[in-house]
């Protein structure tokens, strides 16, 4: 997002959370409210442009949103959605991706009061690697050609009774309307934004070989002392990096695998 449509995620963030703190476990129901949203507004271009409208007053908008909305969804809902399109958005997609973000985050923090939001964080790492790894199962829950529901019933399907509720509605949400991302990578965004819930960021390593704790604790106290937060590190093993590691956090690569190395000298001597 650029800065004016940040901004406003921001603030609508802040407002939101004591919210958060009073609905509890209501959050899931409320979160699944929002994502109906992200859906009313991915479908109709008119009325993201609507919303988002800057000669339009922000009262006026916000009486639209009211209008549209006040009967169908809970009153922290409407709220929230007034106070977003009173702000400022550098595009008219960026509300959409707002809200859906704040679901995500009301879903999380219903998980967090329940006491599952560790668990949450590592079943959608989990799943994002198992997807990543399992060709035929990635192919099955992101095929565009399948019915959105189909998709997600069968995420529903593999996953009922072994993780989570909030874990299984956030993997199945993904799978139906993944809005052009990957649903790995949708996950993988569950985990860091739970992360970032329980102030601290999530290391995706990468290894040939099993790590050993002692090597796992001395991998987080040297991205502790680079990112300055604890870190919670997760290793998937995949032997095609044949030594070293990758090592991702958010948007930061290091990439000090055995394999990155012999392709870069691949690249030198062949010019």
């Amino acid at each position: 997002m650029r800065a004016s449509s940040q901004a406003a995620l921001d603030q609508a963030r802040e407002r939101w959370e004591p919210v958060l703190r009073q609905v509890g476990g209501r959050g899931v129901a409320i979160g699944e409210q929002l994502f109906a949203v992200v859906d009313l507004l991915d479908g109709s271009a008119s009325l993201r442009r609507a919303l988002t409208e800057p000669t339009r007053s922000g009262q006026d908008k916000a009486g639209l949103v009211q209008h549209l909305l006040g009967a169908r969804v809970d009153p922290e809902v409407v709220d929230l959605l007034g106070g977003l399109v009173r702000e400022r958005w550098s595009t008219d997609a960026d509300l959409a991706d707002a809200v859906e973000s704040l679901a995500v985050t009301t879903v999380l923090a219903a998980a967090e009061s329940a006491g599952r939001l560790a668990v949450v964080e590592d079943e959608s790492y989990r799943l994002a690697r198992i997807l990543t790894d399992e060709r035929e199962l990635r192919l099955a829950v992101s095929d565009k050609h399948a019915d959105p529901a189909r998709r997600a019933e069968l995420v529903e399907t593999v996953l009922a009774g072994k993780v989570a509720p909030e874990t299984a509605m956030l993997a199945a949400r993904a799978a139906r309307a993944p809005r052009g991302q990957p649903v790995p990578s949708l996950l993988r965004r569950v985990a860091e934004l739970a992360a970032a819930r329980r102030e601290h960021v999530v290391a995706s390593v990468t290894s040939a070989v099993p790590l050993t704790r002692e090597q796992i604790d001395r991998l987080a106290a040297i991205l502790r002392r680079r990112y300055d937060r604890a870190v919670q590190v997760h290793v998937g093993i995949d032997p095609a990096v044949v030594g070293g590691l990758r090592v991702q956090v958010g948007d930061d690569v290091i990439d000090a695998t055995l394999a990155s190395r012999l392709a870069e000298v691949r690249r030198r001597v062949a010019g």
